[in-house]
């Protein structure tokens, strides 16, 4: 079977955990930052994970990680 191909966005904006999970980074933090107050940008900066209903289709774009 030939090697798959990664995304090459998705290798740069997701990760997976020991789990199995897709962990990512928080949009809306690169410009207009203004306007959001501190509280709203401080949680941006924390990491989350990927729901599990677009799960699947990340893992098929980064098969090797």
């Amino acid at each position: 079977m030939p090697k798959l191909k990664t995304h090459s966005g998705a290798k740069k904006r997701f990760n997976l955990t020991k789990t199995g999970k897709v962990k990512r980074a928080h949009a809306f933090k690169s410009h207009i930052l203004n306007k959001k107050d501190t509280k709203r940008k401080r949680g941006l900066r924390k990491g989350t994970y990927a729901d599990k209903t677009n799960m699947g289709a990340i893992k098929l774009m980064i098969p090797y990680k």
